[in-house]
């Protein structure tokens, strides 16, 4: 596990916390919507002021590129060519200082640059290095991501001092030359070692299989159906990266004796299933891993199970911590936030639903409604498609999830929006229907 490397911009955090805190009486289930904002960290800006912004005793990040070459990156040629593009422009978004490499991946993971196991440290003579050196990005072979993952995990293994690490995969296919145990037993090893942004280029690779990689190793998922947007895709995500300034926070979540956590989840920007990667920390406490941070704001949906209470019972449910590890092993707490349960039987109060908790279980619907009606409308089931995709349409126009919504409109004729109205179009192209899927789990905040 990385250490926590402070700089004079580490950004600050604050921990706040919305819920309906009145139960009815024999009620258990607590539910809060926590939100995590860290400010201050003097990360954003264009790269020259980020360079300026690099601490002086030396690099502070790494990223891995790996870079999909199998045989499939041929067809059509502009594929590769797009890739090549793709890296150079991340390329040319590393922070001054930062360490990097770049990896061809097919059915095993090859060093590009600088090779010999070890990460260049970014100036102008390696980046121009770097770029020259993507001509060795051939298409031939297989596609064996988990050799691609144990690879990413060498190369950072080689730079232990170093706090923030990324790695950024690009793919165009399944997995087909790994079995999927193979991979899963990569992921387990490296899982908490590095975060991973993932990318499908076409329509030809498997989305919950990227999903899975993303969500293992704390990244995002996401479609490029035209390789021509590659580049701006890239640098987008190396830009990102290099505004990460702390590794390794943790959500850690305290409970009282007999009760349990149902869930917490990441629900802004996007949804993020935390509760299998819990870590116990303590006595009736455990951290949920969020991976690296610079200047933004996340939202977290916790659950909680406590004992039933009589009229009049108050009690604390959790007590949420934003948590640092320390080079001695210690933790350093860096913002905290309390969960209460309060026992009414003013109907009014106990039946009231908080607007974030509402507003976060709507979003969650509205990806199960679009997941659930495009397998359906792969399976030609239309009349369940119609359900499902039309009571999506009605909680992306209620939440004002606009991007989703857009989505939508070219897979279905919205007839009314509001009361969920669609007739489902018959010829979608696979690409639309793809970037729909891959984007469900895009959220957005509650309106103000």
């Amino acid at each position: 596990m990385a250490r926590l490397t402070r700089s004079n911009s580490m950004p600050q955090f604050a921990v706040d916390i919305f819920q309906n805190e009145y139960l009815a009486q024999g009620a258990r289930e607590v539910n809060a919507i926590v939100t995590v904002t860290a400010t201050g960290g003097g990360t954003s800006g264009s790269l020259p002021s980020r360079q300026a912004a690099a601490p002086a005793d030396g690099p502070d990040a790494a990223v891995v590129v790996m870079v999909d070459c199998s045989g499939s990156m041929d067809y059509p040629p502009t594929k590769i060519r797009n890739a090549r593009e793709a890296t150079a422009a991340a390329i040319d978004q590393i922070r001054e200082g930062a360490a990097f490499a770049v990896v061809a991946g097919t059915h095993e993971a090859n060093e590009v640059y600088p090779g010999g196991g070890q990460l260049a440290v970014a100036n102008a003579a390696t980046r121009a290095q770097a770029k020259e050196a993507l001509r060795r990005l051939n298409p031939g072979g297989g596609t064996a991501i988990g050799t691609w993952l144990a690879k990413a995990d060498q190369l950072f293994a080689a730079r232990p001092d170093l706090s923030i690490r990324h790695g950024i995969l690009l793919t165009d296919g399944r997995n087909e030359h790994e079995k999927p145990a193979d991979l899963q037993r990569t992921l387990d090893r490296v899982q908490g070692r590095f975060t991973a942004d993932c990318r499908g280029v076409g329509t030809d690779w498997e989305l919950p299989e990227l999903r899975r990689i993303a969500d293992a190793l704390l990244g995002t998922v996401d479609i490029v159906a035209d390789p021509a947007g590659l580049a701006a895709d890239f640098a987008a995500m190396m830009e990102k990266t290099m505004g990460k300034e702390v590794a390794d926070v943790a959500l850690r979540l305290w409970t009282p004796a007999n009760a349990q956590v149902r869930f917490v989840k990441q629900v802004a920007p996007a949804l993020q299933d935390l509760t299998g990667l819990r870590r116990e920390s303590g006595p009736r406490a455990a951290d949920y891993p969020t991976g690296s941070w610079g200047d933004e704001s996340r939202d977290y949906h916790v659950c909680i199970e406590v004992p039933a209470a009589g009229v009049g019972d108050e009690m604390l449910a959790g007590r949420i911590s934003l948590v640092v590890p320390q080079p001695d092993g210690t933790t350093e707490v860096l913002s905290q936030g309390l969960v209460k349960a309060v026992w009414t039987d003013d109907l009014a109060a106990s039946t009231r639903i908080n607007p974030q908790v509402a507003h976060y279980t709507g979003q969650a619907d509205l990806a199960s409604a679009i997941q659930e009606g495009m397998d359906a409308h792969r399976r030609g089931d239309l009349d369940s498609a119609t359900a499902k995709l039309g009571k999506a349409v009605q909680l992306a126009h209620a939440s004002g999830n606009e991007d989703t919504f857009k989505l939508l409109q070219k897979v279905v004729d919205v007839v009314d929006a509001k009361e969920g109205t669609v007739r489902v179009r018959r010829n979608v192209s696979e690409a639309d229907s793809m970037t729909l899927e891959t984007r469900s789990t895009k959220t957005v905040r509650v309106k103000k």
